[in-house]
């Protein structure tokens, strides 16, 4: 199994890195919770986890302990999958997830796209009274952002929409949905950012 892979981001998007590691690049899928924590690095340690299938082996990527064991709790519960998990985690920070779950909230579970009322309860009686204390932290001390060249934030270009568009399709979501949602989130918010506009729309689609 691997842990943690250690290397160069030499692609970066709101749903994937690729890390360069001895001259292998890896695929990694990761939540908008990772993408946030990564965004200004240009390499770093990515925790992993593995989910093998017969016509799959998957990489499942995380800037903190907290996001990866939260992530392996929503696997254990029936009827999430790893894909589902991840719009869970892209849907909510780590610390407000938790927070949700340990409180026994379902309308915030069921307002993600594909979580309904029954998979949100059983999120809630399988989770609720197992999940540790977590602070409000996003990103650990190897994680926290910093100003770089890789990522620089800017406002608002013709590429933003098109990344959130691109990320919410890897996401599941039909094209034409993720448009709709797209250009009436930037037209109530010109500058808002991509993560923050992917994070709007799941909550929209």
């Amino acid at each position: 199994m691997i842990a943690y892979i250690k290397g160069i981001f030499t692609e970066l998007t709101p749903t994937a890195v690729i890390i360069e590691c001895s001259g292998v690049g890896y695929h990694v899928s990761i939540s908008l919770s990772t993408y946030t924590a990564l965004s200004s690095q240009k390499e770093g340690k990515v925790l992993i986890t593995e989910i093998i299938r017969e016509d799959a082996h998957l990489l499942f990527g995380f800037a903190t302990q907290d996001e990866q064991e939260l992530f392996r709790h929503l696997m254990s519960v029936s009827g999430v999958g790893p894909n589902t998990a991840r719009i869970i985690l892209s849907s909510y920070p780590p610390y407000e997830l938790n927070s949700i779950i340990t409180l026994g909230q379902i309308e915030p579970l069921k307002a993600i796209k594909g979580i309904g009322l029954k998979t949100a309860q059983r999120i809630l009686v399988d989770l609720r009274g197992k999940l540790p204390p977590m602070e409000q932290v996003e990103q650990s001390e190897g994680t926290k952002a910093k100003p770089s060249k890789a990522h620089p934030v800017q406002s608002l270009d013709t590429t933003t929409p098109q990344e959130a568009i691109s990320a919410l399709k890897m996401l599941g979501y039909p094209e034409a949905a993720a448009q709709k949602v797209v250009r009436q989130l930037i037209a109530t918010t010109p500058t808002i950012r991509v993560e923050e506009l992917i994070k709007q729309s799941l909550k929209l689609l």
